[in-house]
């Protein structure tokens, strides 16, 4: 006899069988890279944190200071000055799109990058208001950030974000998104090489998978990656497998990146690399995650009583 499980886990999925996404133009592997846009967001004493930011930069094991930590804010400042522009060229020489995970007081410290990044087409989807850790933030705080995330964002870009990804959320963060009533999809997951339905009432909410393992962040942490080609490889492996897979089941692959990691020179290579290998390879699908949420919108909607 099967048991049914009380807690609001989901361990099967779509199981053996996947469905089949039907990708634009019969494309077997949908992939998406998302540049993080966080510096002027992260914790700084000078914004009224407790202490500096400790996390995700070249110093590993950062120890937090209660006054300013001169060598972090560089760090971060890098990102943004340099790193972000030698992104954007990249991805334009190669004319492909991007969605930008912008943390909404960072983009407002950088004018001109939101303008690039308008001017490319890329979809600049929300990273919360600062680049924090949610975990342990009350739900009204949160919420309270989020709607300022969305206004400043909309004062910034013109329009309401459509996607939402906290990346260091909290048992809330869903259900705040979904409260908002607007967004098309969120990608606080790492649970599937497909989107996936969401229903935590009668209303259908759709969640974009996002990756820690594709992503460059692992240049910044313990057993991550010391060189380029180590990123490269890893990235080749992972399109090598799912572009395989696809041949019968497609899927989706996403790319994470950041300004002030995959932007610096020792680094950038090995994703230019990337991109090349990738253009000699058909029916794949380069695109925004916004386009993947309007598809699957279209396309995927759970039939009623399903």
């Amino acid at each position: 006899m099967i048991m049914s499980d009380p807690i609001p886990r989901d361990f099967i999925g779509y199981g053996e069988t996947p469905p089949d996404p039907c990708w634009p133009d019969q494309a077997k592997l949908a992939l998406q890279f998302v540049v993080n846009y966080e510096e002027g967001g992260e914790q700084s004493v000078l914004d009224g944190d407790p202490h500096s930011e400790i996390f995700l930069s070249e110093i590993i094991n950062a120890k937090a200071h209660a006054a300013r930590h001169m060598s972090m804010e560089s760090l971060y400042e890098y990102g943004s000055r340099a790193g972000f522009w030698r992104i954007h060229r990249l991805f334009r020489e190669f004319a492909l799109p991007v969605t930008v995970f912008g943390v909404a007081l960072a983009l407002q410290r950088n004018p001109a990058a939101v303008i690039a990044m308008l001017e490319a087409d890329w979809e600049i989807a929300s990273h919360g208001y600062r680049w924090l850790d949610y975990q342990s933030i009350t739900e009204d705080l949160e919420r309270s950030h989020m709607d300022k995330a969305i206004t400043l964002h909309e004062q910034l870009t013109g329009s309401k974000p459509l996607g939402w990804y906290t990346g260091r959320d909290s048992p809330n963060t869903r259900k705040l998104v979904i409260e908002q009533g607007h967004f098309l999809y969120d990608s606080d997951s790492y649970a599937d090489d497909l989107p996936y339905w969401h229903q935590p009432s009668e209303k259908q909410h759709l969640v974009i998978p996002y990756t820690l393992d594709v992503n460059d962040m692992r240049f910044a942490s313990a057993q991550g990656f010391n060189a380029g080609d180590q990123f490269f490889n890893y990235l080749k492996d992972t399109f090598d497998t799912l572009y395989e897979e696809s041949a019968t089941t497609p899927k989706m692959m996403s790319v994470g990146l950041h300004c002030r990691l995959i932007g610096k020179p020792g680094r950038i290579q090995s994703l230019r690399r990337f991109l090349a290998y990738v253009g000699q390879h058909q029916r794949v699908w380069v695109c925004r995650r916004i386009d993947i949420a309007r598809h699957w919108h279209k396309y995927h909607y759970p039939a009623a009583g399903s």
